[in-house]
């Protein structure tokens, strides 16, 4: 289940991840069970990070971007052209504190 994130928040974290460069990027061979497991330990290690997806077409971006989410059991904080940024709390020992 995504996680909700109220608008103060999702500033917050856009704040953060403003100097972040793309961690996971998505090529032709697009969402891969391999490429979820590599983003669930990125965002385990991370909690906020960018993706950068090469898809030529908006709909097929958005498509991969919902599976991404969804896959990643994760939080879209902003998505600017082909970058998107997700956040997901790491399990133990959240590091990212949220204000209210």
């Amino acid at each position: 289940m995504p996680i909700a994130l109220a608008t103060a928040q999702k500033r917050y974290l856009r704040t953060l991840a403003h100097n972040l460069k793309p961690v996971i990027l998505v090529g032709a061979k697009g969402i891969t069970p391999a490429l979820l497991a590599e983003l669930g330990s990125a965002l385990e290690h991370h909690e906020l990070i960018k993706v950068k997806i090469a898809a030529e077409d908006r709909d097929e971006r958005d498509a991969w971007v919902a599976e991404i989410v969804k896959g990643a059991d994760a939080a879209l904080i902003q998505r600017v052209g082909n970058v998107a940024t997700l956040f997901r709390p790491r399990r133990k020992n959240p590091g990212i504190v949220l204000p209210r």
